[in-house]
């Protein structure tokens, strides 16, 4: 009977080795736990498939105007075009990828992409000086194949979302810093001097700025439960600061607005845990809080311990929520809980799963409490399933998205690895975080040489390569177990690390 119980066992455990999740076999530990589906550390895999993921964006088709498809389209479809246009954060998702993947890869490529996405969407769909909400980006292109960017996806033409001009904002400075290109500081100042005078103090059915509004006229449109409130407004306060530091703008209203948001969402939807709106589709009628929303001001938080005496009580409440609302348990036969998308749509998702995933590691990283710290690793083996070995990846639902496969993905990972460096290639050299901004950095077989926007900064790269002997440009220390290299400088934007 103990033998029969014993091959019963090892037939069921087949079964399940052989199960499908997403375009691979899932792939268990010894005790049933899911792993990633390339090589033998989390390191082979996130490795494998954010190079993957960046391949296939960087090789993406032209559509019939000769324009790349992600910057006209959604969701991908291999043969026929969606006929759908953009995601409101599409570019910006991407910028925000880009810059880590860049410091991390050191490839040419992934940087010019960042210049030829933030060239395309300043030329291509803003608002005019003299409307009420001036010089922000329009987030849809009602004509999909015109090229232009001129309203939004639910409000139609003329519409935009301030939400999204603060996203770009925040990375048209990153991208100011990497290149010295004044037109993106330029930019970004515009976008915050409009915010900046349009701020308003809030309430429980109006955030700071709306959700959906009329750039010429300033109508807020006409349905309130996805118009007049939005909580993501992490990368206004971003955009905001940045320019401040610089002494670029009007630093005395930019104070004052971020003041009135970080109130706003202090009393809010921290309060409340009303975490919605995000998403373009949602439609005006619907109501729907974000996974999104709330884990990106938990991830604001842990990197802004001055938001509150209560910052590391505030944060995990907010991991809590989220996990509690939009944990999916359809994978638990493999110790994964996926991160659904919203409440509108309560999907599990590959972008979502693997932010909460990054969150919670931050968390770990900053609180020394780990509790979550496998699970969250779990999470993100699980978010690679759903890549093939082309460099698609598709939703559970089958819709290949370019926003939550491609910009909202790839920079998970690499938040991960930053706050838990063995998560990252044992037998490669790469970049995992910078205190500064990276303008140039190459891996070369015996040296590592980057510049960087400030003087005074810190640097963490986890190197399999070789061990260093020298850093030209700061001090460092290493850590020969961890394979772990942080290098302090005070005095210099060009560091040299020698082997």
């Amino acid at each position: 009977m103990k033998i029969l119980s014993i091959a019963l066992f090892a037939f069921l455990a087949t079964i399940v080795q052989a199960e499908q999740i997403g375009y691979h076999q899932a792939k268990l530990d010894d005790t049933g736990k899911l792993l990633g589906w390339y090589g033998a550390t989390p390191g082979d895999t996130y490795d494998h498939v954010i190079r993957l993921v960046w391949g296939f964006w960087r090789d993406i088709r032209k559509c019939p105007n000769g324009v790349p498809y992600y910057l006209q389209h959604q969701v991908w479809r291999p043969s026929a075009d969606d006929p759908r246009g953009l995601g409101g954060d599409q570019i910006s998702m991407a910028l925000s990828s880009w810059n880590l993947l860049y410091g991390y890869l050191g490839d040419p490529a992934v940087k010019d992409n960042m210049v030829f996405l933030a060239d395309y969407w300043l030329d291509h769909g803003f608002s005019s000086p003299p409307d009420r909400w001036a010089n922000l980006p329009y987030p849809y292109n009602t004509e999909v194949h015109s090229g232009q960017y001129d309203g939004d996806m639910v409000a139609g033409k003329g519409f935009l979302q301030p939400d999204k001009a603060g996203s770009f904002g925040a990375e048209l400075i990153t991208l100011y810093k990497m290149t010295g290109n004044r037109r993106y500081l330029l930019a970004a100042v515009k976008i915050a001097d409009t915010l900046a005078k349009t701020v308003v103090p809030g309430d429980a059915d109006h955030s700071p700025w709306p959700f959906r509004v009329n750039a010429r006229t300033g109508e807020v449109h006409t349905d309130t439960l996805a118009a007049s409130y939005t909580s993501n407004w992490t990368p206004t306060l971003r955009l905001f600061t940045a320019l401040t530091e610089l002494k670029r703008g009007n630093a005395t209203a930019y104070r004052r607005a971020s003041r009135l948001a970080t109130e706003w969402l202090q009393s809010q939807p921290q309060r409340t845990n009303k975490w919605g709106p995000f998403f373009e589709d949602v439609k005006t009628s619907t109501w729907s809080d974000t996974e999104i929303n709330a884990d990106t001001l938990a991830g604001y938080i842990l990197e802004h311990p001055e938001w509150s005496r209560s910052w590391r009580a505030e944060a995990e409440s907010i991991l809590s929520w989220t996990l509690s609302t939009f944990g999916n348990p359809k994978y638990a036969q493999w110790g994964v809980t996926a991160i659904n998308e919203q409440t509108g749509y309560m999907i599990e998702g590959n972008s979502h799963s693997a932010r909460h995933a990054a969150v919670e590691l931050l968390y770990c990283e900053k609180t020394n409490d780990c509790a979550s710290k496998q699970e969250a690793i779990r999470r993100l083996n699980w978010a690679t399933y759903w890549v093939d070995n082309d460099g698609r990846n598709r939703y559970p639902e089958a819709q290949h998205w370019m926003t939550d496969g491609y910009g909202d993905y790839v920079r998970h990972f690499l938040r991960a690895m930053a706050s838990a460096p063995e998560l990252a290639p044992a037998s490669q050299n790469h970049l995992l975080r910078t205190g500064s901004t990276i303008q140039r950095i190459s891996y070369e077989p015996a040296r590592i040489i980057y510049s960087k926007f400030d003087k005074v900064s810190t640097e963490i790269f986890k190197l399999g390569e070789w061990p260093p002997r020298s850093v030209q440009g700061g001090r460092f220390s290493w850590n020969p177990v961890t394979g772990v290299l942080t290098v302090y400088s005070t005095q210099a934007t060009v560091v040299i690390v020698r082997h």
